[in-house]
């Protein structure tokens, strides 16, 4: 959000010259996380470096009204990148933008401002929060009709090598990332049939947020290619795993040092990463509503598929919300605690607001974390349940809307302007779908009855 260094400018633009660039794409999200788009040619970025780039705010999900529809788009040159699958005659590059109000200050309803504000809290309090998240997808292919269906590209299992048909596309896949500055880490063959996640590097949570929203439409794009579709939605499939966003989260102070760090702890965690944890685990059902934000969510977020439903951490429990991996020896600063119920519908802006907003309530409060849960909770009955004292998570989107309507913490996090219109947009989509009448109910009830 700071002033364009001129060397920046200098030599995004030099770049952009070598490159033979013919047009820049100006993009933003909307407040559910969908990527919009405004194309210059690239005569006008220069302007648009010094001025901004005006556009009508009202047409956008959750922007502004059409009495307040003027914005005006700042390029952040440090996300300059060319689109690898754009290059040729009309070669094209992308850079994401700040989205400012009139008169000069930043917009509210921005999802990349709302990371970006509570990130300098964060910094206030000394802290770097860091991310890494893992993101699920299914590759589909067409329909004999050319139509996307829910047709797994192939049958191969976790880790398969000889079954995987999109062992190809993967790396074509990890080549453009990387085009697209993204240092990827691994990629492999997930559980289901047709899934499969690609794992990039861990690093600032607005770079990492940029970088799944990056990682998105990139995936889609080399899927294309290949005649394949695809698709973050998180369960897409009947009766097999669902697409989750599992997310690495730590905190480092202003001298790079992992702040949830202790070696003579059993878990290798702080007091900090405990009241860390506890913030969490304490705003988890508020929190779900951004987190898993599709009514298809929550049949994601059921027992027997890997995806966790109960309020509790562990190390090695699964099915636990928090796990804390191990690490290796000497290598403190890889220490981490990962959140389970992310999914990859999520908008990665506000996804990481709220956790890092939760985290730091717990710190600023210090939060008692509870005990540790390492047995399977999918074996335990409710009685154990309540006498362990694990709650649960919201079993729908509109339970995980009400949740959200209790709590200010996370209300704060998202701030007035983007809660209001989150909640209202996702009102309507959990109303349409409990009043819409299903296939399967017709099939279970019609001629019953």
């Amino acid at each position: 959000m700071e002033g364009v260094s001129a060397n920046l400018r200098d030599e995004v633009l030099s770049r952009a010259e070598r490159e033979h660039v013919r047009f820049v794409n100006l993009q933003f999200t909307d407040i559910v996380g969908h990527v919009k788009s405004v194309t210059i040619p690239i005569e006008q970025f220069p302007d648009a470096i010094e001025h901004g780039k005006w556009f009508d705010g009202s047409s956008i999900e959750g922007f502004a009204r059409i009495a307040e529809s003027d914005m005006f788009l700042m390029p952040d040159l440090r996300t300059f990148q060319i689109i690898p699958w754009e290059r040729g005659e009309n070669t094209t590059a992308r850079t994401i933008c700040w989205v400012y109000n009139p008169n000069g200050e930043l917009f509210s309803g921005d999802p990349r401002a709302v990371l970006a504000r509570v990130m300098a809290d964060a910094e206030q309090m000394g802290y770097i929060f860091h991310a890494g998240p893992e993101v699920e997808f299914f590759l589909f292919r067409p329909d004999e009709n050319g139509r996307i269906a829910p047709l797994p590209h192939d049958r191969a299992g976790y880790f398969d090598f000889s079954t995987d048909l999109a062992s190809t596309v993967r790396k074509e896949m990890v080549n453009a990332l990387e085009e697209m500055g993204i240092k990827v880490e691994t990629s492999h063959h997930e559980v289901a049939d047709g899934q499969h996640e690609i794992d990039f590097e861990y690093a600032d949570a607005l770079t990492a947020a940029d970088n799944t929203v990056t990682f998105k439409y990139t995936l889609k794009a080399i899927a294309q290619q290949h005649n394949l579709y695809a698709t973050f939605m998180p369960k897409p499939i009947y009766g097999i795993n669902g697409s989750g966003m599992h997310t690495h989260q730590s905190l480092f102070d202003r001298n790079g040092v992992n702040v949830f760090a202790d070696p003579t702890d059993e878990y290798g965690l702080s007091a900090t990463a405990k009241h860390f944890i506890a913030g969490q685990l304490y705003h988890a059902p508020a929190m779900t509503a951004v987190l898993a934000p599709l009514v298809n969510s929550y049949k994601r977020l059921v027992p027997g598929y890997e995806a966790p439903v109960y309020i509790s951490w562990a190390r090695v429990n699964r099915s636990a919300l928090i796990r804390v991996p191990r690490i290796s020896p000497g290598r403190l600063k890889a220490t981490r605690v990962e959140i389970r119920c992310p999914d990859p519908s999520c908008n990665p802006y506000l996804a990481f607001a709220v956790m890092l907003a939760a985290g730091l309530d717990g710190i600023r409060r210090k939060l008692a974390l509870p005990e540790p849960v390492e047995e399977d909770l999918y074996s335990f009955d409710e009685d154990e349940r309540i006498r362990r004292q694990i709650d649960v998570l919201p079993g729908s989107l509109g339970a995980a809307l009400d949740e959200l309507r209790k709590d200010e913490v996370v209300q704060a996090a998202l701030g007035p302007h983007v809660y209001e219109r989150f909640l209202e947009a996702k009102t309507i989509e959990w109303n349409e779908y409990r009043t819409y009448v299903s296939p399967w109910e017709l099939d279970r009830y019609l001629e019953e009855y």
